[in-house]
Formats: C-alpha cells, sequence, structure tokens
C-alpha cells in the first residue's frame, strides 16, 4: 500500500487527482492482500448522463492489517479483509475481481454499492412534490428500487480525496437523474480506524426538494468462503418492530412487533433458524429475510443496532447508525447464475446485508421518525460503521 497525500477535487487540481489515481492503479501496483490487481479496476465506464469517466481501486489499511478495497464506480466496497480467530485474514464481502464484472451489462448487481438517491422501494414509483405527481421508474413489481435502474451504483464517483485510512468520493445527481428533481451534490466518505471500524459517512445538498436515503448494500459473509451459506450466522437485531410488506415487498405502512414471531432476533438465533417457516406470511412474502427493521438506537451511534459473529471463523460484525431502520436481507434471490471473486458461484443465502436506512416507502408513508425529504438549504446526513473484532 503506497501512501498518498490528500487531493481535493477542483478545478485547478484536476491533473494532480488524476495523476494520484493512476498511483494507486498503475502498472506498478501490488496486488492487494484480497488478491485484487488493481490494474484490473484501472478503466472508463461511459455513463449515459456523464459520459466516459474513469474508474478506480483505492485500498485503505490500517495498524492491525485489516484491509478495505473500495472502486469508485458505485461507490463499491469490493473486499474487507479482517483477521479471523487464528489470525488468519478472511474477506468477509462478496464481490468481483475487476471493475467491469460491476457493470449493468456485465452483472447488475448491487454489491458493495453507495446506493443512492433512495435506497430500497418507492410504492408504484410515485412521490409527490408541491402537489405534483413525479413518475420514477418501475424496476421492481412495479416500485422504484434503489434509485432505479441506473441509480448511483451504475455511475461512476468522482473522486475528492484519500490517503491510507480514508477516502471521499462525490457525486453530482442532475435534476432528472432517474427522473427524480433536483441537482443533487452528495458525498460518500470511508474511514478505516485501528478498531477495526469502516465508518461510513454520507451527506447531500440540493437545489430543488426531492427525496434522500443512501445506504450501503454489501453482501457480508463472515465465513471468509462465499460459497458457505450465512444460515449459520448468529443474528441479534436490537428493534422491537419491523415494517410488514406485501407479496410485492412493498411495505404495508404498518409497525408490527417482532415478539413471538420468526421475526424476533432481540436475542441472537441463526439467520437459518427460521428463514424457510413460509407459514409466516411474512417469510414466504419476503422469500426468507428482506425487511426493514425499526431500530430501537433511535441514533444513538453508540449502541449497535445489529450484531452478527461466525461460530466457524469467531469473526464478530456490529452496525452502528444513526438511522430509524436496517433492511437485512439474507441473499434469497442468489441463484448461483453469478460467479465472484475467485471464481466462486454465488448460490442463495450466501450474503447478508445489513442497509441502515429511512424506512421504504418513507416519503409516501406518515412515519414521523423517518423523514426522506431534503430542501434547499438543508444538508443530508447519514451515518453507519461496520466494526469488526472476535466472538467472546
Amino acid at each position: 500500500m503506497k501512501t498518498f497525500k490528500s487531493i481535493l477535487v477542483a478545478t485547478a487540481t484536476a491533473a494532480l487527482i488524476s495523476a494520484c489515481a493512476s498511483q494507486s492503479t498503475n502498472e506498478n501496483a501490488e496486488v492487494t492482500a484480497s488478491g485484487l490487481n488493481p490494474q484490473d479496476f484501472d478503466t472508463t465506464y461511459v455513463d449515459s448522463l456523464k459520459g466516459e469517466k474513469e474508474v478506480s481501486l483505492y485500498t485503505l489499511t490500517n495498524k492491525n492489517g485489516m484491509e478495505v478495497c473500495i472502486t469508485n464506480f458505485g461507490g463499491r466496497i469490493v473486499s474487507i479483509m479482517v483477521p479471523d480467530k487464528d489470525g488468519n485474514l478472511q474477506d468477509v464481502v462478496l464481490g468481483f475481481d475487476k471493475a467491469a464484472d460491476y457493470f449493468p451489462q456485465n452483472n447488475a448487481s448491487d454489491f458493495g454499492a453507495a446506493i443512492g438517491r433512495y435506497a430500497n422501494r418507492i410504492n408504484q414509483g410515485q412521490i409527490t412534490v408541491n402537489d405534483s405527481t413525479i413518475q420514477l421508474p418501475q424496476n421492481n413489481f412495479g416500485h422504484c428500487l434503489h434509485g432505479g435502474p441506473s441509480g448511483w451504483q451504475y455511475q461512476v464517483y468522482d473522486l475528492v480525496e484519500v490517503n491510507e485510512s480514508e477516502l471521499t468520493l462525490k457525486m453530482i445527481s442532475p435534476d432528472g437523474d432517474n427522473n427524480f428533481p433536483g441537482e443533487v451534490t452528495a458525498t460518500v466518505k470511508y474511514t478505516l480506524d485501528d478498531e477495526n471500524g469502516l465508518s461510513i459517512n454520507y451527506s447531500a445538498t440540493t437545489d430543488k426538494e426531492t427525496v434522500i436515503n443512501m445506504t450501503n448494500h454489501s453482501y457480508f459473509n463472515l465465513n471468509g468462503d462465499p460459497s458457505q451459506k450465512i444460515t449459520n450466522h448468529i443474528l441479534t437485531i436490537n428493534a422491537d418492530g419491523y415494517t410488514p410488506v406485501d407479496s410485492t415487498y412493498m411495505t404495508t405502512g404498518e409497525i408490527a412487533l417482532v415478539e413471538g414471531t420468526p421475526m424476533d432476533f432481540r436475542t441472537g438465533k441463526e439467520v437459518g433458524a427460521d428463514i424457510d417457516n413460509f407459514e409466516f406470511e411474512q417469510i414466504k412474502n419476503g422469500n426468507g429475510f428482506d425487511h426493514n427493521w425499526v431500530l430501537n438506537t433511535k441514533g444513538d451511534t453508540s449502541t449497535p443496532a445489529v450484531t452478527v459473529t461466525c461460530p466457524t471463523t469467531g469473526i464478530k460484525l456490529e452496525v452502528f447508525t444513526n438511522e430509524p431502520g436496517i433492511q437485512v436481507y439474507s441473499g434469497n434471490f442468489l441463484d448461483g447464475t453469478v460467479t465472484g471473486k475467485k471464481g466462486i458461484t454465488y448460490q442463495q443465502r450466501v450474503g447478508l446485508c445489513l442497509e441502515s436506512q429511512k424506512y421504504p416507502d418513507s416519503p409516501n408513508k406518515q412515519w414521523a421518525e423517518s423523514n426522506a425529504w431534503l430542501k434547499p438549504g438543508e444538508e443530508y446526513t447519514s451515518f453507519c460503521k461496520f466494526k469488526f473484532s472476535l466472538a467472546e
């Protein structure tokens, strides 16, 4: 890993940014600890909105040997290397070996992405702004999912700043991007600390009233082996309630209690314990777990919202967030048609997504604690931290 000087995006320093970006992925770059070749990410992508843009791979490290690799294509986390109970580094997220595999014409996936403008679903793809109904793309059972078919996960973020422990990326989303109103300027800052915590800070501003809901869509597998399912993981969710969905995965508008149901993870239990209990309607509707839990943490970033441990590797993951909800998705629709890093085919339930968020369809629901609207002069901020350690 080379040492980078901090660089800021500005017209006067565009050449310097290009040089620094190339430094991270040039022909002399070494293969990462996770086995990625930076040259395989040193390419360009033609965006229908913004034209040709450069794609690169950036590597963050800490004093413990932990490594996080991120590409600016979709702001995606490509790999996270953390030590297991035997001191061996394990890659705990799904993804691909080269940038081109993330391009939508090759694999329309959300692996590791910084999702925007609106993570999760908006009912029938419609929002109402100043008494006018705006029709958004309908790319999932008639709803708008993850910002539409060309959401930010399929666009190239600009490099703002990078050093050994921090990476800041910027997205300028024009007015009408996937028909969302307002030009939005958003940043995503990744920070790797020496306590093995990966923090993600999101921020955004707009010139017109719009909706915003950003998240990270990493698929975690703490086995360090994505040929093994995550059903053995012990999951704890600090939530008394969740938002039920109908058969199209759209929230019904109610908040239901988890007590006495398969949705109760207040004390840790295996992900697979009730995942096939299709007699429970919500498991049937989600084809497993694909739901938003209403967090008890209420914005407290010092208390874990979710804890996951793997009995095989001993790796423990805690999720901290200031958001009111978290979508837990158990990889139900992975089906063996996608081949990821190191030639491993991703079968059903080999990844667990933990997406901090506003509740799904918040623009159309009356949830006071989950306001997804952003107006000119305001700033959207969101925080999530993935902290890794060993289970006691």
